[in-house]
C-alpha cells in the first residue's frame, strides 16, 4: 500500500489516502472502475445515468460496496438543464443514502435543491463548477467542497473560456471551502502542480477511460491509447452547449453541420444521442460512430491497464515531481547563500 500522497481537507472529507477523485463518467461510471479507484486510495463516483432503471442502479451500489469491502465511495448527480431529465434525481439521492453512500459529486445546474437532502442524510457534497462565480454561489448554498474545471474538461465545461490552472489560481484566493481542479489533468506532474497552486485535490475522468475495469469495447480504449494531446475537439459551442469530445468521424460531422448553420439539438438527429454512443461505440467498438466525451488528458494514457495501476503511477509521478521541486528550491537557496 502506497503511503498517503497528501493529507488535507479533501482526504479527510472523503476518507481517502490520495487526493485523486474519479469524476462521474456518463454510461461508464459503474462499480468496477469506481471500486478499483477506491481500493487504490482515491474516491470514485458511480453515475446513476449509466443505468436503465433505479433497480439496476441500486444493485450496482451494492456491488460496489462488496468490491470495496465497505470503504466509502460516491455517487455523481449530473443535473440537466433540459426539462424532464431530472425526474429521478430525488430517487438517486434517497437510494444512495439508503445503501450507505455519504459522498456525492454534482454537476450541471445549481445544487440548491440537493444540498438539503444530502446533508439531512448525513452526506457531503462536492459541486463541480465552470467558473469562480458559480463556485462562490455553490459555497453560499452550503456545499462542502467545489471542483473548478477549465475549458479543457472532457464533456461539458460550460461557457467557460479559461483553462484549468487560471480558474484554479483565482479560486483558491476567493473560496473558503476546499477546492479541487479538473480538466485536462492526466499526469502526476499536473497533480503536484495543482497542489502547489493551492488546490487540495484533482478530479479526473479521461485518464481512466483506458482502465481495464471500464465496461467499454477494447477498440475504443486502443484508439484513446493511440491519441496524443490533440485528440479532442469542442462541438456545439454555437448552441451554448460546448462539449469536448474525441476527434472522430461523428464529431467532425457535427462540426460540419454547425458550420452550415445547425442551431438546435434536433438538427443533429441521432448523431449526438447517448444511446447511439452506448450501442455503436462502447458496445460494438465502432469508434467513429458516436460522440465520446474526452479531454486532452487522454494523451497521457499509454496503455490499457487496471485503474489501480493508473492511480499508483499518478501518485509516484506526483511524489517525484514534488521532491524534484524541493531539491531545486534547496539548491537555489544554497546558491544564494
Amino acid at each position: 500500500m502506497q503511503a498517503p500522497l497528501f493529507r488535507n481537507r479533501i482526504t479527510a472529507l472523503f476518507g481517502i489516502r490520495h487526493p485523486i477523485l474519479l469524476g462521474g463518467m456518463h454510461q461508464l461510471g459503474r462499480s468496477g472502475v469506481v471500486a478499483a479507484v477506491v481500493n487504490a486510495g482515491g474516491m470514485g463516483f458511480i453515475t446513476p445515468r449509466s443505468f436503465d432503471d433505479l433497480a439496476a442502479y441500486r444493485a450496482d451500489l451494492r456491488r460496489c460496496r462488496d468490491l470495496t469491502g465497505g470503504q466509502p465511495f460516491g455517487v455523481n448527480l449530473t443535473i440537466s438543464r433540459r426539462p424532464g431529465f431530472n425526474r429521478d434525481a430525488p430517487a438517486w439521492i434517497a437510494i444512495a443514502l439508503e445503501e450507505g453512500v455519504r459522498h456525492f459529486e454534482s454537476a450541471g445546474t445549481s445544487p440548491e435543491e440537493i444540498v438539503g437532502p444530502i446533508h439531512a442524510g448525513g452526506g457531503v457534497l462536492l459541486h463541480k463548477c465552470p467558473s469562480v462565480r458559480h463556485a462562490l454561489t455553490a459555497e453560499r448554498l452550503g456545499v462542502d467542497a467545489v471542483a473548478l474545471v477549465g475549458m479543457e474538461e472532457g464533456g461539458h465545461p460550460g461557457a467557460n473560456q479559461l483553462p484549468t490552472f487560471v480558474n484554479g489560481a483565482v479560486a483558491v484566493q476567493r473560496l473558503r471551502v476546499p477546492v479541487v481542479l479538473g480538466g485536462g489533468i492526466g499526469s502526476g506532474r499536473q497533480i503536484a502542480a495543482a497542489m502547489a497552486l493551492g488546490a487540495e485535490g484533482v478530479v479526473m475522468g479521461s485518464r481512466f477511460m483506458v482502465a481495464s475495469e471500464v465496461e467499454m469495447h477494447a477498440a475504443v480504449k486502443q484508439r484513446i491509447v493511440d491519441l496524443d494531446e490533440h485528440g479532442s475537439i469542442a462541438i456545439l459551442g454555437t448552441l451554448n452547449d460546448t462539449w469536448r469530445v474525441m476527434a472522430n468521424g461523428t464529431a467532425r460531422e457535427v462540426q460540419r453541420m454547425e458550420a452550415e448553420g445547425a442551431r438546435r439539438h434536433e438538427d443533429f438527429g441521432d448523431l449526438i444521442l447517448s444511446t447511439r454512443t452506448r450501442e455503436r461505440v462502447y458496445r460494438d467498438g465502432q469508434v467513429d460512430e458516436g460522440i465520446v466525451s474526452l479531454s486532452p488528458a487522454a494523451g497521457f494514457a499509454d496503455a490499457i491497464e487496471p485503474a489501480g495501476a493508473i492511480v499508483a503511477r499518478l501518485v509516484e509521478e506526483a511524489r517525484a515531481a514534488m521532491q524534484a521541486l524541493q531539491q531545486r528550491c534547496a539548491g537555489a537557496e544554497m546558491a544564494a547563500a
